[in-house]
C-alpha cells in the first residue's frame, strides 16, 4: 500500500527529485528498467517481491520513499536497484561521475555487509549486457566508516566511488571537511534502519547532515528509507523528508510516499519462571566458613536456575538469539554457558577442539567486526557445536524458521522486542 506524506508541489513527479520516470503499471514492475537489469534480475530471481513491487514505481518517480517491509524481503535491493541501473546505463566513465549514490546505515557492521552484496548485482548486471551486446559502466562501490585508515579517506577524496557506503557520523565528518566537495553531486540518499535513529539525538544529527547535504548538492537529492519496524509510518515519513519552503518562505514538510509491505509475524511466546518459589530469592545461603567474613552474606539468586535453562535451549535448536540490556550481562552470560558446557563434556570424557559463544562488539578489533558477520553469513565460520568442549549450540548452519528468540530482561521498549522478535 502506498501513501504520500506532506505537501509537494502540484503537477511535479516527487516534487521534482531527481531524474522522475513515470511508469506504465500495466507494463510490469521492471519495465522502466533498462534491459541488462531485466535480464539479470529475471535470471536471479523467480519474481519481485511486494516491496520491490511497491516501492520502485514511486523510486523511478524521483519520489521520497519510505519502505516498510519485513526483514529478507529484499527491501535494500529495491531501493539500490534503480540508482544502479541509472548509473550503469548512463554511458558515462566512473571516474568523471563522482559520488551519486549514498547509502547510510547507523550500524558499521551492517554497511560492510551491504558493500558484499553489491557485488552481485553490479557483476550480474555487466555479464548480461554483455550477453545483449550492450555497453554498461560498472559503478565504484566505497566504504567510509570509523574503520576506514586515514590513507583510504584520502583515497575517496582523490577517487571519489559512484556508490559511497557510510554511517551518519562518518557523513557528518565528511561535509565538515574537504571531502564535502565529493558529495555535491550526490542524487539518491537510502537511510538503511532508519527506526534505529529517528528517536535519538543521532537521528537529529542526521537530519542535519541531510540538510546540509541539501543545501551543498547541484540537485536536491531523493531520500528513501528502510526499516522492518518503524511505527508510525506517518511520523517517521515527515522525519524523513524534512521541511522545505514554499513560495512565500513559510516551512512546508516535503512530499514522502510510504510503502507499507509490513506483514504481522506469527510469534510462539512464553513466559518461563525458571525457580519453583519467586519469594525465596534474595534469602540468605548457608556460608561456608572457609569464605571468611569479609566476602559478606551469600544470597540466593535466580541465574543459576536460568543458565541450565538457556543451555538445553540453545542445544535443542539450529540457532539461538539471547538478548540482554547489557553488555555486562551478556558476556558474564556467554562465559556462565561456555563453562556448563565445558563441564557436561568433561564429564562424558570427549576432548573436542571447536569454537567458543562470541559477542560482537565496537571494542573488538575490526577483523572481527568486519569478518565475523560475513563468515556467518556465509555459514562458513565455526559454528558453536555441543560436541565441542569449549562451546555451545544444536550444530550445523544457522538457518531462517529454526531459531529461538530468548530476552532475559524487559527491552527498553515494546518496539524494540519486537524488533528483536
Amino acid at each position: 500500500m502506498n501513501d504520500t506524506v506532506g505537501v509537494g508541489p502540484a503537477g511535479v513527479a516527487g516534487g521534482g527529485y531527481g531524474d522522475g520516470v513515470v511508469a506504465d503499471p500495466s507494463a510490469g514492475p521492471l519495465a522502466a528498467f533498462s534491459e541488462p537489469t531485466r535480464a539479470w534480475f529475471a535470471s536471479a530471481f523467480s519474481e519481485p517481491t511486494p516491496p520491490q513491487v511497491e516501492g520502485w514505481p514511486a523510486i523511478a518517480a524521483g519520489d521520497h520513499t519510505l519502505v516498510c517491509a519485513p526483514t529478507g524481503t529484499g527491501k535494500t535491493l529495491a531501493a539500490f536497484l534503480w540508482a544502479i541501473d541509472r548509473l550503469m546505463a548512463q554511458g558515462h566513465a566512473p571516474s568523471d561521475s563522482g559520488t551519486r549514490v549514498l547509502y547510510v546505515s547507523p550500524l558499521r557492521a551492517l554497511a560492510v555487509d551491504v558493500e558484499k552484496n553489491l557485488r552481485a548485482p553490479l557483476h550480474g548486471i555487466r555479464l548480461a549486457a554483455d550477453r545483449l551486446g550492450a555497453e554498461v559502466q560498472v559503478p565504484t562501490v566505497g566504504v567510509r566508516t570509523g574503520d576506514t585508515s586515514a590513507d583510504e579517506r584520502r583515497k575517496l577524496v582523490r577517487h571519489p566511488p559512484n556508490i559511497l557506503i557510510t554511517t551518519p557520523e562518518s557523513l557528518f565528518l565528511m561535509l565538515t571537511s574537504r571531502a564535502r566537495e565529493t558529495l555535491a553531486g550526490v542524487e539518491h540518499v537510502i537511510v538503511d534502519e532508519i527506526h534505529a535513529v529517528a528517536a535519538g539525538k543521532r537521528g537529529a544529527h542526521l537530519m542535519v547532515s541531510l540538510e546540509r547535504l541539501e543545501e551543498l548538492c547541484e540537485r536536491s537529492p531523493q531520500r528513501i528509507a528502510l526499516s522492518a519496524t518503524q511505527r508510525p509510518l506517518e511520523e517517521i515519513a515527515r522525519f524523513l523528508g524534512g521541511l522545505d519552503a514554499d513560495p512565500g518562505g513559510s516551512p512546508v514538510p516535503r512530499p514522502v510516499t510510504v510503502v507499507d509491505s509490513g506483514a504481522r509475524k506469527e510469534l510462539d511466546v512464553e513466559v518461563v519462571v525458571p525457580v519453583a518459589d519467586m519469594a525465596s530469592l534474595g534469602e540468605t545461603v548457608e556460608q561456608p566458613a572457609s569464605a571468611g567474613a569479609a566476602a559478606g552474606p551469600l544470597r540466593r539468586s535466580i541465574w543459576p536456575a536460568i543458565h541450565p535453562r538457556l543451555l538445553e535451549l540453545v542445544q535443542s535448536h539450529r540457532s539461538t538469539l539471547i538478548f540482554a540490556n547489557a553488555r555486562r550481562l551478556a558476556e558474564r552470560l556467554a562465559a556462565r554457558l561456555n563453562e556448563l558446557h565445558l563441564e557436561a563434556q568433561d564429564r562424558a570424557a570427549q576432548d573436542l577442539g571447536g569454537s567458543s559463544v562470541d559477542l560482537p562488539h565496537k571494542t573488538n578489533p575490526r577483523s572481527v567486526r568486519v569478518g565475523g558477520p560475513q563468515d556467518l553469513g556465509a555459514s562458513s565460520v565455526d559454528l558453536p557445536h555441543k560436541t565441542d568442549p569449549r562451546s555451545v549450540g544444536g550444530g550445523g548452519p544457522v538457518r531462517v524458521g529454526e531459531s529461538i528468540e530468548s530476552l532475559l530482561q524487559a527491552p527498553p521498549a515494546v518496539a524494540l522486542g519486537d524488533e528483536q522478535a
